[in-house]
C-alpha cells in the first residue's frame, strides 16, 4: 500500500474546559495536538494506514510534545524539522453549547511557515501515495513555496493529490487574499475536498450545484462536498453519489473534517488509487468510502480535541453496523 504524506501546520489547541463561554471568558484550558494536515495524518495512521508529515517545529516544549503525540498516533516524524527560529504555533479555542467553534490564534511568527522549497524531498514520493494540502500555510512564506515544491514533485511521480482549503480566515490579511491564494491552488489537486460553509465564499457562486461545478478545474477529478451531520456527497466529472450522516452525542466537532477526509484517503490508498485509476476507483468505491468516511467524522466529534478522539478501525466498522 501507498502511503499519506501531509505537508503544513502541526500545533496545539488550547481547548477550553468550559463549554458555552466566549473566548475571553474562558478561564482554563487543556492542551490537545492539532492542526488540520497533522489531523489527517493521524487519521490515517490510527486507521491502519502509513502516514508521514512534512512540516517545521519549534525547539520548544510545544514540539517536543507534538513529536511524541505524533508518534504515539503512528505518524512518520522523520521528516519534522526542528528551529530555534521561531516558535511552534499555538491555538486558543472556545466551544459553543452546540461543539462549534471559534479560534484565536499565535502563529506571529510560527515554526511551521519557515519550512522552505529546499527541504522538501522531491525524491520521497511514488504512485500510490497522497499528498493532503490545507491552506493555513499557504500564506505568504517560505513555506507556500515548499507546498508548491511538494505539489509538483508528488505530481510527477503519481502519487495523488489531495487538497482541503478549511478555511480560517483570522489567519489571513484579507478575505479577498485567502480566496484567491485558494483559487490558485484548485487547479493543482486532483480531489478536493470543500464544506458547505465554504463553497459559497471560495467560489463566489450561490447555486450551489454551479458553484460545485466550478471547481471541475485544472487537474481536479473528484469534489467531496461535505454538510457535517448532514452527510456527503462525491461529484466526478459524469455523475455523483452521496451518504448519511451519523447521529451522534456531540462534545466537539474539533478535527471532525480531519477524520473525515483523512478516513477517505486511507480508503483510496487502501484501493491503490493513482492519478490514472482514481475515477475507477471513485466510481466503483465511492459511497462505501464515503460511509466510512462519515462514520469517522461522526465518532472523532464525541471526544474532546482532535488527534485524542480520532478512531481506530473497527471502531469505525462497528458504527457503519449501526446502519
Amino acid at each position: 500500500m501507498g502511503s499519506l504524506y501531509s505537508i503544513g501546520e502541526v500545533l496545539i489547541d488550547f481547548i477550553p474546559l468550559q463549554k458555552g463561554q466566549a473566548l475571553k471568558d474562558v478561564v482554563s484550558f487543556e492542551r490537545a495536538p492539532g492542526g488540520a494536515p497533522a489531523n489527517v495524518a493521524a487519521a490515517v495512521s490510527k486507521l491502519g494506514g502509513r502516514s508521514a508529515m512534512l512540516t517545521k517545529l519549534g525547539e520548544d516544549a510545544f514540539g517536543d510534545f507534538l513529536l511524541e503525540k505524533l508518534t504515539e498516533a503512528g505518524v512518520d516524524t522523520s521528516f519534522i524539522i526542528r528551529t530555534n527560529e521561531a516558535n511552534t504555533a499555538l491555538a486558543f479555542v472556545s466551544l459553543r453549547e452546540d461543539g462549534e467553534r471559534d479560534f484565536s490564534f499565535y502563529r506571529k511568527p510560527c515554526a511551521d511557515l519557515l519550512m522552505t522549497a529546499d527541504e522538501v524531498n522531491e525524491s520521497l514520493f511514488s504512485s500510490g501515495d497522497v499528498l493532503h494540502f490545507c491552506s493555513v500555510d499557504l500564506v505568504e512564506s517560505p513555506m507556500k513555496l515548499a507546498h508548491v515544491k511538494a505539489i509538483d514533485s508528488a505530481k510527477k511521480r503519481g502519487a495523488v493529490i489531495s487538497f482541503d482549503p478549511n478555511v480560517r480566515l483570522p489567519l489571513w490579511d484579507s478575505p479577498e487574499k485567502c480566496r484567491e491564494t485558494i483559487l490558485d491552488f484548485i487547479p493543482k489537486a486532483h480531489l478536493l475536498k470543500i464544506s458547505d460553509e465554504e463553497l459559497e465564499f471560495i467560489t463566489g457562486i450561490s447555486d450551489e450545484q454551479a458553484a460545485i461545478n466550478s471547481l471541475f478545474v485544472g487537474d481536479v477529478q473528484a469534489v467531496i462536498y461535505t454538510r457535517g451531520a448532514s452527510g456527503a456527497t462525491l461529484y466526478l466529472s459524469d455523475s455523483s453519489m452521496e451518504a448519511g450522516g451519523f447521529s451522534v452525542d456531540v462534545q466537539d466537532t474539533t478535527g471532525a473534517g480531519d477524520a473525515f477526509i483523512g478516513a477517505f484517503l486511507y480508503c483510496l490508498i487502501e484501493a491503490e488509487a493513482n492519478q490514472a485509476n482514481l475515477q475507477t476507483v471513485l466510481k466503483n468505491n465511492g459511497k462505501s468510502m464515503l460511509l466510512f468516511a462519515n462514520a469517522a467524522g461522526a465518532i472523532t466529534t464525541t471526544g474532546k480535541g482532535a488527534i485524542s478522539s480520532l478512531p481506530l478501525k473497527n471502531q469505525v466498522e462497528e458504527m457503519l453496523k449501526t446502519r
